[in-house]
């Protein structure tokens, strides 16, 4: 079983290498996985409920779903193919036969019908070398019922044109329908329009060939799945004479875009109709309006570079515009989307140059918003609200030139009310200049309007701001940025010194220090990181060692000096194996485990404490270092089995009688350290 696994997986690579265009590779993707049913069968996939079918892709295959909806596996004969009653599979060639009986047996029986009507039989069954590309039955079916009637009623002219204008006067194969091509119909010379999507769809003035290379002795037959009509007008004459599109219109006009879209192109514009623009606040929609490069922007960004029918998309694809940022197209079952949304109106209006899809809603891109507009109605949300309840407005829709360091919603616990504090907090979380996160570098500070110094630090995974890290994509308005943050900010009110001293936690620390006359060391300019052990930290030890490690001046130092770090890293800056050297002993371990930091196995209790000369991060246990053992192996999370608490008081409370601490103790010279000190 494995072995036939192997080979049809060869066949499958191989053939799809050769495959000549992207519908050949497709539908040789189709007969490898219809192999088993026997000869030139393919496998098609149904849209459930729906008559709808496609060649199969990898893809497609796996995931069983076209445009979001579930797929059903169906076999039948490849093209060119038809069954033996009692034989696997379809083993017989289709005799070759003229055009007109060619189209009695592919399904598209209506076509030949009118055919005859219109008097076209003769020349389709006569000698030539024509493609038609017929519409199935279902396609004259869902033909509006005015047109239908005004093709009947005047065969001779009406709808022998039409069917003209489904031929083209050559033979062309789906290998010779290139993207983008057109071609000289038989009616008056006017073109269809050709593109041969690298999915392996191919559509005719935006009709799908759903039954492509259908030979005849005098041509070939492409079974399209919509009657299709002779194009005249460019993309913006269609949009002159839309009355729905007025505002668009003269938006384009406004902005300069009319001449390129009179121009040679393949244009995809999602147009916005006058009720699109009519749903923006007005004070939005005359500032756009009014600034010339935030219009421009705009409309560009409603244009993509390449034509998509909305028969080439079964799954959400980006595509560039001419703003030069992406959208993402795709499809819900039968509805045309945009990013995700199904805004889409009226599809496939199309034109020599291009293809128009209305929209009932304004695509604003983030080049055309002022700062306020970039963070309402996202991920920060709760940032939004609070600089707006700061006062801080006029600076959030004006054109200064600034950064606004935007927390995540999530970074906010609880209710936030609005006080002087949180005031100026959230001052200090707009700079003083318009950056990009791409050219931050390590060390640089950054001014906030609130007059403080922010420092960027550049880690390995991460890239930081005092102690909240870039958690997006920067979003970059029309005059301003925008970062987005993972934590509101903490800046830094003091040395290392002043903030153990404001916390209750560090009393019994801040006496250690000062026994160990390492005072002027944390209050002096550096970069540190401190893993400060809390009051609870210390009374888990026994009262006499205790009371013996502070008379111990030399000995306490080595401890203190264990937990201190020579360089500033903050809790974002930490990953897998991260290794940080102590001012004295063997490195720490650092690593994460759901969204704690431990160092040397024991966790942070509480992170990123903000110095002026470095960092503070509380533990509740004394940090030991590991044993050599343990120190191959990922540091980001307490030793497997799990301990208990007690088990691990008892381990503080022994921490002195563990050789391996004792080698921390003693690491350095007495001269070193007091030379230190």
């Amino acid at each position: 079983m494995n072995v036939l696994v192997l080979v049809l997986g060869l066949a499958l690579v191989l053939t799809v290498c050769v495959a000549r265009s992207p519908y050949q590779a497709v539908l040789q993707h189709s007969r490898i996985r219809g192999r088993l049913q026997g000869p030139n069968v393919c496998a098609m996939q149904q849209i459930k409920g729906t008559d709808k079918k496609y060649f199969t892709n990898c893809k497609q295959w796996y995931h069983r779903k076209i445009c979001g909806k579930p797929t059903v596996i169906t076999y039948e004969c490849c093209p060119g193919y038809e069954k033996i009653p009692g034989e696997k599979g379809c083993p017989a060639a289709l005799p070759l036969v003229n055009i007109y009986n060619t189209l009695g047996v592919v399904g598209a029986s209506t076509t030949q019908m009118y055919s005859e009507r219109a008097n076209l039989k003769e020349e389709i069954e006569g000698p030539g070398s024509f493609t038609f590309f017929a519409p199935s039955n279902e396609a004259w079916a869902a033909l509006p019922t005015e047109i239908l009637d005004a093709l009947v009623s005047n065969v001779n002219i009406e709808l022998l044109n039409a069917l003209h204008y489904h031929m083209v006067n050559s033979r062309l194969t789906s290998e010779e329908l290139k993207h983008g091509s057109s071609f000289a119909s038989m009616y008056q010379d006017f073109p269809v329009h050709i593109h041969h999507y690298s999915n392996g769809i191919v559509t005719v003035n935006c009709a799908r060939l759903i039954k492509p290379d259908q030979h005849a002795t005098n041509g070939i037959v492409h079974v399209v799945d919509r009657v299709i009509t002779a194009i005249s007008n460019n993309v913006n004459t269609l949009i002159d004479i839309e009355d729905d599109l007025e505002t668009l219109r003269t938006a384009m006009a406004a902005a300069g875009l009319t001449a390129m879209l009179e121009n040679e192109g393949q244009y995809t514009i999602f147009a916005p109709t006058n009720e699109a623009f009519e749903k923006i606040p007005q004070e939005t929609l005359n500032r756009i309006l009014g600034d010339p490069v935030s219009l421009r922007d705009l409309l560009n960004y409603h244009i993509l570079k390449t034509m998509q029918c909305a028969e080439s998309i079964v799954s959400g694809t980006p595509m560039e515009t001419l703003q030069g940022t992406t959208l993402e197209v795709g499809c819900d079952g039968d509805q045309m989307t945009l990013n995700g949304k199904a805004i889409i109106t009226k599809k496939d209006q199309l034109g020599t140059n291009g293809v128009i899809h209305y929209i009932n809603e304004l695509l604003i891109p983030d080049s055309a918003k002022v700062l306020l507009e970039l963070a309402e109605g996202s991920s920060v949300a709760t940032a939004a609200k609070l600089f707006v309840e700061a006062g801080l407005t006029p600076h959030l829709t004006g054109s200064e030139a600034l950064t606004l360091l935007a927390p995540l919603d999530e970074a906010f616990k609880g209710s936030v009310s609005m006080t002087p504090n949180i005031r100026k907090l959230m001052t200090n979380h707009i700079v003083k200049e318009q950056l990009s996160s791409k050219a931050l570098y390590d060390g640089q500070e950054l001014e906030t309007m609130g007059g403080l110094k922010l420092r960027v630090f550049v880690y390995r995974n991460n890239l930081c701001i005092e102690n909240a890290c870039i958690a997006a994509h920067d979003k970059t308005g029309r005059y301003a940025t925008m970062f987005t943050v993972d934590k509101v900010l903490t800046p830094p009110m003091g040395t290392v010194m002043d903030v153990l001293k404001a916390d209750d936690r560090f009393s019994l620390l801040v006496g250690a220090i000062q026994t160990a006359g390492m005072t002027e060391l944390l209050n002096q300019q550096g970069a540190l990181t401190f893993f400060a052990p809390t009051n609870d930290a210390f009374s888990a030890m026994s009262p006499p060692e205790l009371n013996k490690l502070m008379r111990n001046r030399q000995e306490l130092s080595a401890v203190l000096k264990y937990h201190l770090g020579e360089s500033l890293l903050v809790s974002g800056g930490v990953s897998s194996h991260t290794r940080l050297k102590p001012l004295q002993g063997e490195k720490l371990e650092l690593g994460v485990r759901n969204y704690t930091v431990y160092v040397n196995k024991v966790p942070v209790a509480d992170a990123d404490l903000m110095a002026t000369n470095g960092v503070v991060h509380a533990v509740n246990s004394i940090i030991r270092p590991l044993p050599q053992k343990v120190e191959r192996e990922q540091a980001d999370g307490p030793a497997a089995p799990l301990r208990s608490a007690a088990a691990s008081r008892a381990d503080s409370q022994s921490f002195r009688n563990d050789d391996l601490f004792q080698k921390v103790v003693r690491s350095r010279s007495s001269r070193t350290m007091i030379k230190s000190q």
